[in-house]
């Protein structure tokens, strides 16, 4: 059992788990605008999600305990650099279009963990955009749905239409929701700087904004051009388990409520619209 244990967490803090809830996004946009599987994107996603979150929560204990790193963490970074090689491999096999557009949040990925803004604009030490009071959760927002929406898009010449730009609001919106767990978790450990929503609004009102930005992004998919049943009845369990997850979200939850859980309906979504 402790071996099995030791797997799963490794699991969970190599960023597999969250690579995977990414791709599923990416592949559910392939499925919705009936773009044929693109192997080599759904890699490179799932290689530079990897890459990217592990650069984001590692990259300040490496720097500060390069010499004394813990065992877990010198496999995590092993894992990591091969999962960066793989992912270089798999950009070169897209469009070059598609690599410009890539680089933009690559950029952003690389701002969002490396101190570069002027003390003065900022309210802590971390002068990153991710210790920016509030900015937090809409960057994440804003990472996935360029990624997951536009992205497969792209490298599949496919132009945008209301539909498209529609999908991308629900997936900014779902994600904002799927991060709100995460941020009632870290009320006992975030600065009060960073200015989170359930920081700057309490708990009970983030669940109420919560369950507002669901019902957008139910019934916002009524406005597409081209409404599919078969996509409405998995958008109708995801908003139930969403909503479920987020009434039970507290600071004092689980350890893997919001990092399996919470982070794992993006691969429940796409395996409902596989079975639908």
């Amino acid at each position: 059992m402790k071996g099995l244990k030791q797997i799963f967490d490794f699991y969970i803090n190599s960023s597999i788990h969250v690579a995977l809830a990414v791709v599923s996004l990416s592949w559910l946009t392939l499925l919705e605008f009936g773009v044929l599987m693109d192997e080599n994107l759904l890699f490179f996603i799932f290689f530079a999600s990897i890459t990217g979150y592990n650069f984001v929560k590692y990259f300040g204990l490496a720097k500060f305990h390069h010499r004394h790193l813990a065992n877990w963490l010198k496999l995590i970074q092993v894992f990591s650099f091969f999962c960066f090689i793989l992912m270089c491999f798999y950009a070169l096999k897209l469009e070059t279009k598609t690599r410009v557009y890539i680089s933009v949040f690559g950029i952003i990925t690389f701002l969002y963990a490396i101190p570069f803004i002027p003390k003065r604009f900022l309210l802590d030490e971390k002068l990153n955009l991710r210790n920016i009071g509030g900015l937090k959760i809409y960057v994440i927002a804003l990472v996935w749905s360029g990624v997951t929406v536009f992205l497969p898009l792209i490298n599949n010449v496919i132009f945008f239409t209301e539909d498209i730009i529609i999908t991308s609001i629900q997936r900014f919106v779902i994600v904002i929701v799927l991060t709100l767990p995460f941020e009632i978790r870290d009320l006992q450990f975030d600065s009060l700087k960073l200015s989170t929503v359930p920081q700057k609004i309490g708990e009970k009102k983030t669940k109420i904004i919560g369950i507002l930005l669901l019902i957008i992004f139910f019934f916002i998919e009524f406005l597409k051009s081209k409404i599919k049943f078969d996509n409405v009845v998995p958008l109708s369990i995801v908003v139930i388990l969403t909503l479920f997850l987020l009434m039970n979200a507290k600071k004092s939850q689980s350890k893997y409520y919001s990092s399996f859980w919470v982070e794992g309906v993006p691969i429940l979504w796409l395996l409902l619209v596989m079975l639908f």
